[in-house]
């Protein structure tokens, strides 16, 4: 049970990214690339009319953890919490500059909420992907110092950096020179995701010139790609064992490297769907190639002292995994139908649907 769980969870954390992920890179594109009102107001429209329902998923994750893994619920909440304190007020400001901008016609107040709606997406994709960072890097469990273990293993609290500004530090912060590289990764990956969206969904003036944009940020996403797997074998050298030990792990990969390999046609692909098939391989591919390094492990300890928190130490009882099944389906069957019925109701192009007035 607690291998079907994480799998669930991980697809659930994934649909998340792929779907609230596009509102977060229309946020980036509306930032810098959106320059004329009715391009303002159109991409702003293709995140407001869908991010509610895809922070859904995002619910139903936290939902999922707290039941299936109450140990690493409680330890990741704890530990991140002034980082996730961060995300909710951005999330908030995100979704009231999405609600406000169109509420009065004056200039000065939609560029106010237009920098929050914009500056809001990009700071969360850049925290998501340090999250993943602090993940993959793992933490000092227990907070061991000089070989002594201040708290149990399953407690930690990281501040927003160290003054060193290293992963290989004792007591590593949020964020540090690894963690960034992961956050700008998710930057550019969202960024890409985000125009391929603007692309299938409107008719902005820009589309043409989005896909230009997308094929740069390509390059640059190929390079930290690069760059962020040679210094994660600085950070864990072991990072790679997973996929020698169970070469069938290597399909991820694989589909991280079709979606990135495929984007470089992004001005020849004949149909707006296909470049947004693309970049879902992308986010999909890396997140499950990041779990898959890990398994069994969820958050890793950088010390000796106190073992790594795994899908076996942090669930819960049998029993507890097998009565959240029945629950699980009868919220997922209901959490479907709203994301196809919202879906159909927005199918197409929405330049003309409204929103906002």
């Amino acid at each position: 049970m607690e291998i079907f769980w994480y799998i669930i969870i991980g697809i659930v954390l994934a649909v998340f990214f792929i779907l609230d992920g596009y509102d977060f890179g229309a946020g980036i594109i509306h930032l810098f690339f959106a320059k004329t009102e009715k391009d303002k107001e159109v991409i702003a429209k293709s995140a407001g009319l869908f991010w509610d329902s895809n922070e859904v998923w995002l619910v139903a994750a936290g939902g999922m953890l707290f039941m299936a893994f109450p140990t690493f619920y409680a330890s990741v909440f704890s530990g991140f919490y002034l980082p996730l304190v961060l995300v909710l007020w951005l999330i908030i400001f995100r979704a009231i500059g999405l609600e406000f901008r169109s509420q009065f016609k004056y200039q000065m107040w939609k560029d106010i909420w237009d920098a929050s709606f914009g500056v809001s997406s990009l700071l969360l994709a850049l925290f998501f992907g340090i999250a993943l960072g602090n993940i993959v890097r793992g933490v000092n469990l227990g907070i061991v110092q000089n070989g002594v273990a201040a708290h149990e293993g399953h407690y930690f609290f990281l501040p927003l950096w160290d003054s060193s500004f290293s992963p290989l530090s004792e007591h590593p912060g949020v964020i540090d020179w690894f963690t960034l590289i992961i956050g700008l990764i998710s930057v550019v990956t969202l960024a890409i995701h985000g125009a391929n969206w603007v692309i299938l969904k409107t008719n902005s003036s820009i589309n043409s010139k989005l896909k230009n944009i997308i094929f740069i940020l390509n390059i640059v996403l190929t390079a930290l790609t690069l760059f962020s797997l040679i210094v994660w074998q600085t950070v864990n050298p072991n990072s790679f064992d997973n996929f020698a030990n169970k070469p069938y792990l290597i399909v991820f990969p694989i589909i991280y490297l079709t979606g990135l390999f495929g984007l470089f046609f992004i001005k020849k692909l004949k149909k707006d769907i296909h470049g947004f098939v693309l970049s879902t391989l992308l986010i999909f591919g890396g997140i499950a190639s990041s779990l898959a390094s890990l398994f069994p492990v969820i958050l890793p300890s950088i010390n000796e002292i106190h073992e790594p928190l795994t899908i076996y130490n942090t669930a819960a009882s049998e029993y507890g995994l097998s009565v959240a099944l029945t629950w699980g389906i009868i919220g997922f069957i209901l959490l479907f139908v709203y994301m196809i019925i919202q879906k159909r109701l927005m199918a197409g192009k929405i330049d003309k649907m409204d929103y906002g007035h």
